[in-house]
């Protein structure tokens, strides 16, 4: 699966799931697979709100919520900047997070003062290009709160085959 599919395949996760399991993910409560520290909720709505931007292919809203100095971690790649990523994957993100279905498993999340990171595990399925997909997903953000709230710092996906 190529890359930009796999990160996709991570975005989608968050951003195609149900809005009952988004309201609840966001909030940390009642999903059986959620553990959201309070001080990490606004932190985790950033992370739904990106997913939910992808999928909306509003690109910009996206792009809004990752600093410039974005670091995002794939598959052994890197992109090292909200332009870079904007140049080269958004808009195969934004596709295939159209394209397939997410399903979210687990979330947790904590914080540390303004620092908080969100760790989310799903499954995306469908097909995106004429190709089946079935990947078991996982995703790290770091977020740092800034003046005007929560912003992604650092992005790592990660997905692989069902077994």
């Amino acid at each position: 699966m190529p890359r930009t599919c796999l990160a996709i395949a991570l975005s989608v996760t968050l951003l195609s799931t149900p809005a009952a399991l988004a309201q609840d993910h966001s909030h940390g409560a009642h999903h059986a697979g959620a553990s959201i520290d309070a001080d990490a909720a606004g932190a985790a709505q950033v992370v739904d709100a990106f997913h939910a931007a992808l999928g909306a292919d509003d690109t910009a809203a996206a792009l809004a919520l990752l600093v410039p100095e974005v670091m995002i971690f794939e598959e052994g790649g890197a992109e090292r900047s909200r332009d870079e990523y904007a140049s080269h994957h958004l808009a195969s993100d934004a596709a295939f997070a159209a394209a397939t279905h997410a399903a979210l498993t687990r979330r947790s999340g904590r914080a540390d003062g303004d620092i908080a990171w969100i760790t989310s595990e799903g499954r995306t399925t469908g097909e995106f290009n004429g190709r089946a997909v079935d990947r078991l997903t996982t995703e790290t953000m770091v977020l740092k709160r800034h003046a005007d709230g929560w912003r992604i710092h650092h992005i790592h996906w990660s997905s692989r085959a069902p077994r």
